[in-house]
């Protein structure tokens, strides 16, 4: 945080300070809405939950060395600074604002339905060849983790890459004020969150304000596989740097993938085309899919004037992270830990992935939510797919993903598939049928708790 002080965070948050005079130029070290990690000289947000109201651990805070705290209310006989707000989550936005107002690094906000992560990732891993960077972590990319991690930045920070999720309507609106970004990737327009947004169209609609805050000076990366994002030749004034698979007249290409080599669980291995020349990379992690994020990457690079060599390097040396497409050996086994969230386009992606591990092959596959009206057809088409990627064994559990498991029997008689009414069921009866040599994918969407099917499958095969 760049010399964030009380009286800035009071100004910014339009709140009241109260405490020494002589404690108003205290600066923050780091703002925290959550009491377990507050630090020696941090600021405590306290946010009003389902579960809990943050005030309720100002007392603890304050013990733990918080250097001040926001409050709701007044604080009676309050020994460190405070400032009197109206929201909570409010004054975290405001804050957020503030910070980035003064900020001068380039900011590169990624938003999409599929692959946002996987492709923070890939850009970040990029852009460290040359610059210090900052990254959003964990799922911190709504309204109120996207706040948190731009408070993050610090002063020896020399780029960020935030990632920008959301729901609907007006969200991305608000996201998009805070972070400003200074280069919009978008990955491409799926089918998810379409209790909301219906429709593609919609989710097209809601995710294009990303745009709202982008200066003239800005730059657009979309991908130009996605047949709505392939509509958008021209924002603002500013012409898009589209990206895609092989060189393809039909379509407008600035960056592309061609020569791509399966290598299996080993990764990807292509060549990417750009207008300042061409590199062979060697992508680590398994699945065609990560070449997208790859593209996204070489296009960030080029435009904070990256050289080709310094991109594949970064491209070469990213790792995945827990949740995703996390590739773990344990006891004979190659698990794929994928469990952090689930859509159709995903599941295919994953699938496509699983069907490259050698010897036996196995699904574990769970309900995927907010899908809306065509949710059980969409799981049906799953369960199809998973068949005619010919993977050998499918286990299922959840109410969708009994047509997860329909779709496969239908598609192919001699694909195992089994479902069970419970995680706990179905949990018991797997660790029973793994063997050593099989490659287990374990995907679902987050309400679904399936880490904790993969903990049992690294505990039972340690």
């Amino acid at each position: 945080m760049k010399h964030l002080t009380l009286e800035h965070i009071a100004e910014a948050c339009n709140g009241i300070y109260v405490g020494e005079e002589s404690e108003k130029n205290t600066v923050i070290r780091g703002a925290v809405t959550d009491s377990r990690l507050v630090e020696e000289g941090f600021l405590f947000i306290p946010i009003k939950g389902a579960r809990a109201d943050g005030h309720d651990f100002i007392p603890d805070v304050l013990k733990k060395g918080a250097a001040a705290v926001l409050s709701e209310k007044r604080l009676e006989n309050c020994q460190k600074p405070y400032i009197l707000i109206k929201s909570g989550e409010q004054a975290l936005k405001d804050i957020a604002k503030f910070h980035r107002s003064h900020l001068t690094i380039p900011i590169i906000g990624i938003t999409g339905s599929v692959g946002k992560t996987s492709t923070k990732e890939m850009i970040a891993s990029v852009l460290s060849e040359k610059y210090r960077v900052l990254k959003t972590a964990g799922n911190y990319n709504n309204e109120i983790g996207l706040p948190l991690t731009l408070l993050r930045i610090q002063e020896n920070h020399e780029a960020a890459v935030v990632e920008m999720g959301i729901s609907d309507f007006g969200e991305m609106h608000r996201l998009a004020e805070m972070a400003r970004p200074d280069i919009c990737v978008i990955t491409n327009i799926g089918i998810c969150h379409l209790e909301n947004l219906k429709t593609r169209d919609g989710i097209l609609k809601a995710k294009s304000e990303i745009f709202d805050f982008l200066e003239p000076e800005g730059k657009i990366v979309l991908n130009g596989e996605d047949d709505k994002l392939a509509t958008l030749k021209e924002i603002k004034g500013i012409r898009p740097v589209f990206y895609s698979f092989g060189e393809n007249q039909t379509i407008q290409q600035d960056i592309y993938a061609d020569n791509i080599k399966n290598l299996g669980l080993k990764g990807v291995e292509t060549v990417i085309h750009t207008p300042f020349g061409s590199i062979n990379v060697h992508i680590p992690i398994p699945g065609q899919h990560n070449i997208f994020n790859a593209l996204a990457a070489t296009a960030a690079g080029l435009a904070l004037h990256m050289p080709l060599e310094k991109i594949r390097a970064g491209i070469e040396s990213v790792e995945t992270i827990g949740g995703r497409s996390n590739l773990i050996e344990t006891g004979g086994l190659i698990l794929i830990d994928d469990c952090y969230n689930a859509n159709p386009v995903s599941m295919r992606a994953s699938l496509d992935v699983l069907s490259n591990g050698l010897a036996r092959t196995v699904a574990v596959l769970g309900d995927m939510g907010e899908l809306g009206e065509n949710e059980k057809q969409l799981h049906y088409e799953i369960g199809a797919y998973a068949a005619e990627k010919q993977i050998d064994t499918i286990f299922c559990s959840g109410p969708l993903s009994r047509e997860t498991a329909r779709g496969a029997c239908d598609t192919n008689d001699w694909c195992e598939v089994f479902h069970f009414d419970s995680l706990e069921e179905m949990q018991s009866q797997l660790l029973e049928y793994l063997q050593e040599g099989d490659t287990v994918l374990v995907k679902a969407s987050h309400f679904m708790d399936y880490p904790k099917v993969v903990e049992a499958i690294r505990e039972h095969f340690k």
